[in-house]
């Protein structure tokens, strides 16, 4: 697989995401739905602390990545919903750490939203991975 970065513009790089990323020679496209911070079995954690659902989220994102023997690194496209963007904007920091150590900067969108599904979820993460 070749990753290109499509920047027509360059002030989204400081920020940790590309404007595109064009795609060719990949052979799988896994559609990641949205993870946000749920327990193994279900149960909505970490209330109210948008830190660690943030975390928490970036870790059920990379376990379904796993399942499909990818990691952050395949993602190219990141899409962040919140019930909170100054507050996420505040903790932003510990996924752009997360994508840069994987190496990655995927094209990334950052909704503001009413509610998420489940109540009292501040964040969902959803992806495509290729590789």
């Amino acid at each position: 697989m070749n990753r290109t970065a499509v920047n027509p513009v360059t002030w989204s790089v400081e920020m940790g995401f590309n404007q595109g990323e064009l795609v060719s020679g990949q052979t799988r496209t896994l559609y990641c739905s949205g993870q946000t911070a749920m327990s193994d079995d279900g149960r909505p954690l970490h209330d109210g602390d948008m830190a660690a659902q943030l975390a928490l989220s970036v870790d059920n994102l990379e376990a379904v990545l796993a399942e499909a023997d990818m990691t952050l690194a395949n993602l190219v496209r990141l899409t962040v919903y919140t019930t909170d963007v100054d507050l996420l904007l505040q903790h932003y920091g510990g996924l752009a750490a997360r994508l840069g150590a994987a190496g990655v900067a995927p094209a990334t969108s950052m909704l503001g939203v009413t509610r998420l599904a489940i109540p009292g979820q501040m964040v969902e993460l959803e992806g495509t991975a290729v590789a």
